[in-house]
């Protein structure tokens, strides 16, 4: 199937079809076929076969699935002294900086092991030594992309999901791309699906155009968090886009990590009211790095249980927060659902903030060494 495959793309020509290909054909790869199936292209020789092994080389699986502090040297993994050390390809003084498809220092342009990126080059890179010169000239174009753009905001109502949207073009100035990948805001910031689409795609996201140094960091810190959480949910459809994604997130320059969301910052409607400051710097608290998420749910938990539990405020900050609270919700898109939740639950407001045995035991503590 992926010689047949591959004889299809040799006569498309295409760099990112071949790449996105690549990723699909790793991820249908259980562990313990990786390596056989390598030698079996290797064994074949064909130009399909080595299109194949080019192809893995530049989305690089196994170095995309895991942070680049974990990168063995050669002798702890992937293929024994028999399969030799990929060669240096590194592209000519001007062009710019690309991630390398299938040298060693692949592993740099990935955001990878540093002066080791050779010595912990992954199975997928050194199978593929030595292909590239025997390929037509389209194929070393895989990988080599420069970042024209960063986008970032809601992916629904409520931001309950952030999507960070990248826009690439190969180093030829064709086939311009994009990447979006959706950040769960309500589990923690994790990546939970990821497309590349036509850039036209962008028209239909509503998404604040922002640094896109920022918006890779943010994308490389959800799948870094995504590895973290044991049984993570994810859509089915990721793992075919997570390779990609991440060498094209890892490509772009002057990377911010970990790269915080500024959301709040940009708040400028903060009410003229005594209390108003001391309100709002514990709403910030409570949103934290997950700004972009606020939905009738989340109101009434910031209202009506961590208020009550956390937060110690003045009376002029509690009889202040009602208005902070109308305030960011108009700023976070006047969602109706969302003021009608504030007016539904600010009233009980004094009367929980009043209520001693609603605090933890924290606030406790802290109330009494105040």
């Amino acid at each position: 199937m992926a010689i047949t495959q591959a004889r299809d793309l040799l006569r498309w020509c295409s760099p990112l079809r071949t790449e996105l290909w690549a990723a699909r054909l790793a991820a249908d790869l259980e562990p313990d076929q990786v390596e056989p199936f390598l030698r079996q292209l290797s064994e074949d020789g064909g130009t399909e076969a080595r299109l194949a092994l080019a192809a893995l080389a530049a989305v690089d699986p196994a170095a995309d699935a895991r942070p680049a502090s974990d990168a063995q040297p050669a002798s702890d993994a992937g293929p024994t002294s028999d399969t030799p050390l990929p060669s240096d390809t590194r592209p000519a003084s001007g062009e710019g900086p690309v991630a390398d498809v299938g040298s060693g220092s692949g592993a740099d342009a990935r955001g990878g092991a540093g002066s080791q990126g050779q010595a912990a080059a992954s199975v997928y890179v050194r199978a593929a030594d030595g292909v590239l010169e025997t390929l037509p000239g389209w194929v070393r174009r895989m990988g080599r992309v420069a970042c024209e753009g960063g986008w970032y905001g809601k992916a629904d109502p409520y931001g309950e999901q952030a999507l960070a949207a990248l826009s690439f073009r190969y180093e030829n100035g064709k086939e311009p791309h994009l990447l979006v990948v959706a950040i769960d805001q309500v589990n923690g910031g994790l990546a939970v699906d990821a497309v590349v689409e036509e850039v036209k795609f962008l028209d239909d996201l509503g998404l604040r155009a922002e640094e896109p140094g920022a918006v890779a960091g943010r994308v490389l810190d959800a799948f870094e968090l995504g590895d973290r959480i044991m049984g993570a949910l994810v859509a089915d459809t990721l793992p075919a886009v997570r390779p990609v994604a991440l060498s094209r997130a890892r490509a772009v320059p002057d990377l911010v990590r970990p790269a915080p969301d500024d959301t709040v910052s940009r708040f400028r409607e903060l009410p003229d009211l005594p209390g108003a400051r001391e309100a709002f710097e514990k709403l910030a608290e409570f949103v934290g790095d997950r700004p972009l998420w606020w939905s009738p749910a989340r109101v009434t938990q910031f209202l009506t249980s961590w208020l009550p539990r956390e937060a110690i405020l003045s009376e002029a900050g509690i009889a202040a927060m009602p208005e902070v609270v109308r305030a960011w919700s108009r700023f976070c898109g006047a969602h109706p659902a969302v003021l009608a939740q504030v007016e539904a639950d600010a009233p009980r407001l004094p009367a929980l903030m009043a209520d001693e045995s609603l605090a933890s035991l924290g606030k406790r503590i802290a109330k009494n060494r105040l």
